[in-house]
């Protein structure tokens, strides 16, 4: 049973809180459009603004101060250009999708876990960079104030925070306030130099440094340093993608701005670098030149201090220039460090953690990283720890820039860029297998394997191996690791509110979480901590890893992959590696520095591997035994909290049902409430009219009894009726209804329906319109009451609801289908409506309608008779324009005379005498009818209970019985009984009872009754039973003539296989399943060509609808 996660208040809070994009400055998201609200002039001018570093001098000179000239310019030039060409697609692609360098990483190419990696790499630029600028800036200090170097250090890493603090809005505030005064101080000297005319520049070209040709030329190992050294650089394109994904797209500032601000802001920054590094190279020329220490030539501080001296040829005019300009400087370029740095860590965290304690955090933690190297020396060992770092992130910059510029135009990768958790793998092979070779490759050329020449250029060589094998990867590969599944939503779809933050987003940023069934931001979904990934199928690290297991080791070896023991192999493996990695390099290092110790120190390194290694083992099986154990505690606890939201759907369920259950009650407890004022009513009046007339009666007043008669008797009708009506909705509800078949003149029928209403829709100024053919049949087969209760309570309602205009009864017959069309131009029924009104005491919402008189049952009642009727009735209504009716009937043509209709008075009976025997407690009632029945010549016997009847049966004989149910001592049921078992089948027994529910038809031929009459009794309906039960025919003014008798006919015998067919004709008959019945006989006489004259004989009996002579020739005939 499925469910939707529950999103606890904490978590809600705790991620609206880390979405505040005033500090968090999209960070680990897409730049939405709206934070895109700088000029495309402030965005470059901020971009440039990061290039102020001052380590760009100090790499310069430290390059040119061991390499010389030649080399370190023809170095310069070609890092320049080749910075230039990698840096173009990065920038490019992050300023159109609006993605940090992170972002930009797991979608070309490394996938969501493979780019921490990544993260790892350039947050360790940032501090490093940052450490470097500040030590630079601390010596300024220190130059100027004479403040200790420790607290030099401290001012300067910490004095960035508040302006890196609010990201963009403040960083582009400093740099647009300190860029003129950079840009005027970094360009003096340089129109310094040009003016000082070719002798300065000449001296330099000439400069050879420690290691550099005498005489000037280029050395191909000498340059590969000078360039590995200068690539350290290329992660400085990530700082540059972090502010250009501010940038406003194209379409908003066009083209020609767009890509001139991207390019300066991009690309560009190595051309201002390349200058720089220029600048820093006859700086340091110029201050060896003058004398100075070697230490002294490669600071930033010394070498402005000297240039500004030899500019205003003053002291300390000088100093305060550098300071100003050394601290401008660091901090246009340390904000920046920090600032991205904040960023890298924030990525790399929060996706191996779940958890994002805010940009904030990491913002100080990095700085604190800094300082930490600034107090190491960080800045005595910077050209060593440059060019190793030159050779991992040479990697990195060349297998993404590689995906950007040749496996997307290729189309050997998506052309988007995908960043969200729920849509990537967690490892592309693509970048990170380049990546990996990369540094393979390129560490064993830094190490010395492949000889000086490759040991120079390792991180070309690493930057190569990664630009070509990424395309070759994507194309093995057919880039199906790019994208683990498709988005949800179709491009350019509107923002969408996240589930978790519920802050809104747009498309771009969203993606849908099928555990909490709803749209979800990026980073709500990498701080999803429970989900593991059910988003996407087999993109999860350590599934991939299984399944790349799977198909290089053989299959017997593969099976125990994703077993304990397979886990304590890849993890003792990776730990393996490791140690060997480690004290073999510790081996390999002192061998080369100290031959003499190397047997020694080979040994050494033996046994410190086998320590290791054997701790290594029990570390192992502890991280394996702990992830089992942690997998298995996760399962248990996924299972308790299934079974608990189980338990909740079935708790919110069962809650829903009581809850509509109560609204049921309660509407059923206000819908009786007015039922039963409104039955009060109808009650009430013809009450009075009876009680009036009968006190008018007592007292001798003089009105003529037969017109008080009439009175009473029109009011007895109508509370019979109302009675009626009340027993025949409590027989719809509860599944039992009498339903009876007789023989009917349609056309006469009809006539009198319309005759009836005629008058009455006169009265009210309104048309009738009748509409019949001229041709119906004489006789068809239905239930003549509800029939007519069907029609009455249709054109009732009809007159009723209409004001003006007309109201037309329209008959059509075709097809033993009869269709009776009420059609009225009314107040018609609102669409809301139509289903209502068939409820029992709904009237609809219109308020003409509430203010008429009635109990609301009539629609209800006629559409339960017409439904067990096996008719159809439907309704079509425009409010205020009118209503039509439509009910159509199987009446089943019959040949014949009708049944025995009304008479105007009934004198007696052909035939002799007949007994009658009357059990009721009821004397009024048995008065009664014993004065209905002695005037026809019927021996009448009463009984005012259950004993004294069976005495009298037992002596009398009596024809007919008449037995009410509810009586003193033995019930009529008990007494019906007994009487069938002691006068058999002679006597016919009328159940006779005003308990709708006790309600039976009996005449079956097993229950012990006949027939069942309810009370109050109409009289009429009392004759019609008894001539039925008696088989007698009436005599009088009119005399109905008695329904035709069916010929005996000799039955042949029949096969066993009609046996079946036969009982399921008699079973429908029983239910009154008269189309059941009609099919019933006709797969008979298909299976049973013999039983032709059987089949005659039951469809004689069906068109008659004689359903008790039916069954009674069923059972002969078995």
């Amino acid at each position: 049973m499925d469910r939707a996660a529950y999103v606890l208040r904490e978590k809600r809070l705790y991620n609206k809180w880390v979405a505040s994009q005033t500090l968090e400055d999209y960070a680990l998201r897409y730049t939405a459009d709206s934070a895109r609200r700088w000029s495309a002039g402030q965005v470059a001018n901020t971009a440039i603004g990061a290039t102020a570093f001052l380590a760009c001098e100090a790499i310069g000179a430290s390059i040119t101060l061991t390499y010389g000239f030649a080399n370190s310019v023809a170095a310069i030039a070609a890092a320049v250009a080749l910075m230039f060409v990698i840096g173009l697609p990065i920038a490019y692609h992050a300023a159109k999708h609006g993605l940090d360098i992170d972002l930009l990483t797991r979608g070309a190419g490394f996938g969501y876990l493979g780019s921490t990696l990544t993260s790892l790499i350039y947050a360790s630029f940032t501090f490093l960079l940052f450490s470097v600028e500040a030590t630079i800036m601390a010596v300024a200090l220190t130059a100027m104030t004479g403040m200790p170097m420790s607290l030099a250090y401290l001012a300067s890493a910490l004095i960035v925070i508040p302006i890196a603090l609010y990201g963009m809005s403040a960083i582009t505030r400093f740099q647009n306030a300190t860029q003129w005064v950079w840009i005027v101080l970094q360009v003096a000297p340089i129109v310094y130099i040009l003016w000082s005319g070719p002798a300065a520049l000449a001296q330099w070209s000439h400069f050879t440094g420690q290691l550099g040709a005498k005489d000037g030329s280029v050395s191909l190992l000498y340059f590969g340093f000078a360039l590995s050294t200068l690539l350290s650089l290329l992660p400085q394109i990530g700082e540059q993608a972090d502010y250009l994904r501010f940038l406003p797209s194209a379409k908003t500032i066009g083209k020609g701005k767009w890509w001139a601000a991207m390019l300066a802001g991009g690309p560009g920054w190595t051309l201002i670098g390349g200058m720089k590094l220029l600048l820093g190279s006859w700086l340091a020329h110029f201050l060896v030149q003058s004398a100075a220490l070697q230490s002294e030539a490669s600071s930033p501080t010394a070498m402005f201090r000297g240039i500004y001296t030899a500019m205003s040829g003053h002291a300390g005019l000088s100093l305060i220039l550098t300071g100003l300009f050394v601290i401008i400087c660091q901090l246009k370029i340390n904000v920046t460090n920090a600032y991205a740095g904040s960023i890298a860590w924030s990525n790399f965290f929060a996706r191996l953690t779940h958890s994002h304690p805010g940009r904030v955090v990491w913002l100080i933690f990095n700085v604190l990283l800094a300082l930490l190297l600034m107090e190491v020396g960080i800045f005595d060992a910077i050209e060593a720890i440059l060019i190793l770092y030159a050779t991992v992130a040479a990697g990195w910059i060349g297998a993404l820039a590689a995906d950007l510029m040749i496996s997307k135009p290729l189309r050997l990768s998506p052309a988007g860029i995908e960043f969200k958790r729920a849509h990537l793998f967690d490892i592309n092979p693509v970048g990170i297998g380049a990546m990996l070779l990369s540094i393979s490759v390129s560490a064993l050329a830094h190490f010395g394997l492949m000889g000086d020449i490759a040991r120079a250029f390792a991180p070309v060589i690493g930057m190569a191996v990664a630009f070509t094998s990424a395309p070759v990867i994507a194309l093995i590969t057919h880039g199906r690791y790019y994208i683990a599944r498709q988005s949800h939503w179709p491009e350019g779809s509107d923002t969408k509110t996240c589930i978790i933050c519920e802050n809104a987003f747009q498309h771009a940023d969203m993606a849908h979480c099928p555990m909490y069934a709803a749209p979800i931001c990026s980073l709500c979904c990498t701080l999803e901590a429970r989900c593991h990934d059910r988003c996407k199928s087999d993109s999860r690290a350590t599934q991939q890893a299984a399944r790349w297991l799977e198909r290089l080791l053989p299959r017997a070896v593969a099976d125990y992959v994703h077993t304990p023991v397979g886990h304590f192999i890849a993890v003792m493996s990776i730990i393996t590696l490791a140690n060997g990695a480690l004290m073999g390099g510790i081996g390999w290092q002192v061998a080369r520095r100290a031959p003499t110790f190397a047997a020694q120190t080979s040994s050494l390194m033996l046994g410190l591997f086998l320590l290791f290694s054997l701790l290594g083992g029990v570390i192992a099986w502890m991280i394996v035994l702990a992830h089992q154990s942690r997998r298995s505690a996760m399962q248990e606890s996924e299972h308790h909290v299934q079974k608990l939201m189980e338990e909740v759907i079935a708790h919110d369920v069962t809650g829903a049902e009581l809850q509509r259950a109560k609204e049921a009650a309660e509407a059923a407890n206000a819908a009786k409430s007015r039922y039963l004022v409104s039955v009060s009513h109808e009650i009430r009046s013809p009450l009075n009219s009876i009680y009036g007339y009968a006190q008018l009666m007592e007292r001798g007043h003089e009105i003529a009894p037969i017109e008080a008669a009439k009175v009473i008797r029109r009011s007895a009708e109508h509370l019979t009726n109302l009675v009626e009506g009340l027993m025949d909705i409590s027989q719809v509800e509860s599944g039992v209804l009498r339903i009876s078949s007789e023989t009917v003149r349609l056309s006469p029928f009809v006539d009198q329906i319309a005759n009836m209403f005629r008058p009455q829709a006169q009265s009210k100024g309104i048309d009738f319109l009748y509409e019949r053919p001229e041709k119906l049949p004489d006789f068809v087969r239905t239930d003549q009451k509800r029939l007519r209760q069907i029609l009455i309570n249709l054109l009732s309602n009809a007159i009723k609801f209409t004001r003006s205009g007309s109201v037309t009864f329209r008959v059509q017959y075709r097809s033993q289908m009869a269709t009776f069309d009420i059609i009225d131009t009314g107040i018609g029924i609102a669409p809301d409506d139509l289903k209502r009104i068939f409820d029992p005491f709904e009237r609809g919402s219109n308020p003409d309608a509430q203010k008429q008189k009635g109990i609301g049952l009539g629609l209800a009642i006629t559409q339960a008779l017409v439904q067990i009727l096996g008719g159809d009735l439907s309704v079509v209504s425009t409010a205020e324009k009118g209503t039509q009716f439509t009910v159509r009937l199987m009446l089943g043509h019959v040949a014949g005379v009708a049944d025995s209709q009304p008479v105007e008075t009934i004198k007696g009976y052909e035939g002799d005498r007949r007994k009658i025997l009357l059990i009721d407690d009821d004397a009024v009632q048995v008065a009664v009818l014993r004065g209905l029945l002695e005037p026809l010549d019927f021996i009448v016997f009463e009984a005012l209970n259950g004993r004294t009847g069976m005495e009298i049966a037992a002596r009398e004989q009596p024809d007919i019985v008449l037995l009410d149910i509810s009586m003193p001592g033995e019930s009529g049921w008990d007494i019906c009984r007994a009487l069938r078992e002691t006068l058999g089948g002679g006597v016919r027994i009328v159940m006779v009872s005003a308990n709708a529910h006790e309600f039976h038809r009996g005449g079956d031929g097993r229950a012990a009754h006949d027939m069942f009459l309810m009370k109050p009794v109409d009289l009429d309906a009392l004759l019609d039973a008894i001539a039925d039960q008696l088989r007698i025919r009436w005599t009088g003014d009119l005399l109905p003539a008695p329904p035709p008798a069916i010929e005996d006919e000799a039955l042949p015998p029949l096969p066993e296989e009609a046996g079946p067919i036969l009982a399921d004709i008699e079973q429908k008959a029983i239910i009154g399943h008269v189309r059941g019945i009609e099919s019933s006989i006709s797969a008979l006489e298909e299976a049973v060509p013999d039983a032709a004259p059987l089949t005659r004989r039951l469809l004689a009996h069906l068109d008659r609808f004689d359903l008790k002579g039916l069954i009674r020739t069923i059972r002969a005939a078995r």
